[in-house]
């Protein structure tokens, strides 16, 4: 029986190249990929997966209101082996439990990359489901620039300090984000603050 894969880490991890890479290699053993994003990823344009180190592909782009079950009948049935999800955690809960429904019932593999939390270390309601639901869960590590593991997206507003509350979803590259340990970020925060 194939499997959802839930493959999350923080910002910086390379989480697209390898979705990219991995991708690839499908392709390379003569197997045809379905590359999906969701549409609140606008930092490519509305159809392209692209990497930090370059790499990049075209990809179906994902409305909040799709039902990812209906456009893979209409669309892919018959003509993917497997289904690649770059930022998953932008999908809904009900994506998510589509792409698991396509997993168990159609036998193709679907592996989903994406963050796991967001600045405030909150799931993301798609990281939620994956957690919930992925047979297999796999974290891609990085670090901080202390030499920790990285576990924590901190945002960075214009002015340079660390943001502690707004909106769950502001898209940014490394101009906005950076990946930390819990400490180093609560540092910065501290120091913020005065304390």
């Amino acid at each position: 029986m194939a499997k959802l894969y839930f493959k999350y880490g923080a910002m910086g991890s390379s989480k697209t190249a390898q979705a990219l890479i991995t991708r690839f290699n499908y392709i390379e053993m003569g197997m045809r990929v379905w590359l999906i994003k969701p549409s609140k990823d606008t930092r490519d344009g509305d159809n392209k997966v692209s990497s930090r180190i370059g790499l990049s592909a075209d990809a179906r782009n994902i409305l909040e209101a799709d039902d990812i079950s209906l456009i893979y009948e209409k669309e892919q049935k018959g003509i993917t082996d497997v289904i690649i999800a770059d930022e998953a955690q932008f999908f809904t809960p009900d994506q998510i439990d589509q792409l698991h429904e396509i997993a168990v019932w159609e036998d193709i593999p679907v592996l989903c990359f994406g963050l796991r939390t967001d600045f405030m270390l909150r799931l993301f309601p798609g990281s939620r489901r994956l957690l919930e639901l992925a047979e297999s869960i796999t974290e891609i590590k990085t670090i901080c620039e202390c030499g920790s593991k990285a576990t924590v997206n901190v945002r960075f507003l214009p002015d340079g300090r660390v943001a502690t509350e707004g909106e769950q979803i502001v898209i940014g590259g490394n101009e906005t984000y950076k990946a930390m340990c819990y400490k180093c970020m609560q540092k910065l925060i501290r120091l913020q603050s005065g304390k």
